[in-house]
């Protein structure tokens, strides 16, 4: 039987979880918490096979209490139920440890397949927020291939811009002209697809 917690303060989310898990025979709810505090002093000593973790709980973050308890449980999967689809909830997420990310308008029967999933390796997202970490590695790989096709100069330039250096800086530590950093830098504008500093310093900030 895989054990599962529940982290919700949510009283009437949680106790609906709960009672999925009561009424699935290969499920057993090992214990309902309703704020990060209350998990971090009592799920240590339950070791669960699977915590579902509201992210934006009264107290804390949900990414925060997963990093707290996974070096206790490393043999536990963290799965995220959330209302949040932002792209930095996400990565918070999954950086600190979660195994699978899920909105809280899923179906039952998925998050019941998600537990069933998580317990045997895989890791259970919904498909919007597996859509979103698919496009955002996809975007790392094309952001890499524009950066490399800048020449050593130009990620020089722009390496001094994401630093917020000045035309007139940049001129200076290059012994170029103010003129030739302009020309230079419309260059990387027009390779990386951009229209200003702030853009070009993103794609550079995130090789």
């Amino acid at each position: 039987m895989i054990s599962v917690a529940i982290v919700e303060d949510d009283k009437f989310y949680n106790d609906t979880l709960k009672k999925v898990l009561d009424y699935h025979p290969d499920l057993h709810c090992a214990g309902q918490f309703f704020s990060g505090q209350s998990a971090l002093e009592n799920i240590p000593n339950l070791h669960p096979d699977v915590v579902m973790m509201d992210l934006q709980l009264r107290d804390s973050m949900g990414h925060q209490i997963i990093s707290a308890l996974l070096p206790q449980l490393p043999k536990t999967s963290f799965i995220v139920c959330s209302n949040h689809e932002e792209e930095d909830k996400i990565f918070d997420a999954l950086k600190a440890g979660a195994i699978g990310y899920l909105i809280k308008g899923e179906s039952l029967d998925k998050i019941v397949a998600s537990i069933l999933d998580a317990s045997n390796g895989a890791s259970p997202m919904s498909n919007s927020i597996g859509r979103k970490v698919l496009k955002y590695f996809q975007n790392q790989n094309m952001e890499k291939q524009l950066l490399q096709s800048l020449t050593k100069s130009e990620m020089e330039i722009l390496s001094l811009i994401s630093k917020g250096h000045q035309y007139k800086e940049i001129a200076e530590s290059k012994s170029i002209s103010t003129e030739t950093v302009k020309k230079h830098i419309a260059n990387i504008y027009k390779k990386l697809g951009v229209n200003n500093k702030t853009e070009a310093a993103n794609i550079f900030n995130q090789k």
